[in-house]
């Protein structure tokens, strides 16, 4: 038995030397850092251009709707709107609000009694100037008159 205890403490463990120790040991070489961060750094700045597209689509969105609003507000009052600015945007917008009534540009023989009315609105977006417009008929005496 001694014999096999004396076998045991011969063998060795061989640690791998030279070229098979540096190969099994390398780690990420210069080039291939480079290359990953010259990846990453792509990649983030297409996040951040995506995102700061993506706020600015929802601020132009948020200002078209509101125009759009303050368009159909006036389309309803249009006989008692007046000319002026209203403050009523997202982020303090200064919208202004144009009326103006003409005779409607039409040649039949109601054109006498029917004004158009034409609602323009413009406000500035950073340095953009924008503007919306919405046109209607109105008739002196009605529809009623006319249709039947």
């Amino acid at each position: 038995m001694s014999h096999k205890i004396e076998k045991l403490h011969d063998v060795k463990i061989k640690h791998p030397t030279g070229a098979a120790r540096r190969a099994s040991e390398s780690g990420q070489t210069l080039v291939e850092v480079m290359v990953a961060m010259a990846v990453l750094g792509f990649m983030m700045v297409a996040l951040y251009a995506g995102f700061s597209s993506g706020f600015a689509v929802v601020r132009v969105s948020r200002e078209n709707l509101r125009a759009t609003q303050i368009l159909a507000e006036g389309m309803e009052v249009a006989p008692f709107y007046a000319n002026g600015q209203t403050n009523a945007g997202p982020g303090g917008f200064l919208y202004t609000v144009t009326v103006s009534v003409t005779n409607a540009p039409i040649s039949e023989a109601y054109s006498k009694d029917l004004r158009m009315i034409q609602i323009n609105l413009t406000w500035k977006s950073g340095n953009i100037t924008r503007n919306r417009q919405m046109n209607t008929f109105v008739s002196q005496y009605g529809m009623q008159n006319y249709i039947y």
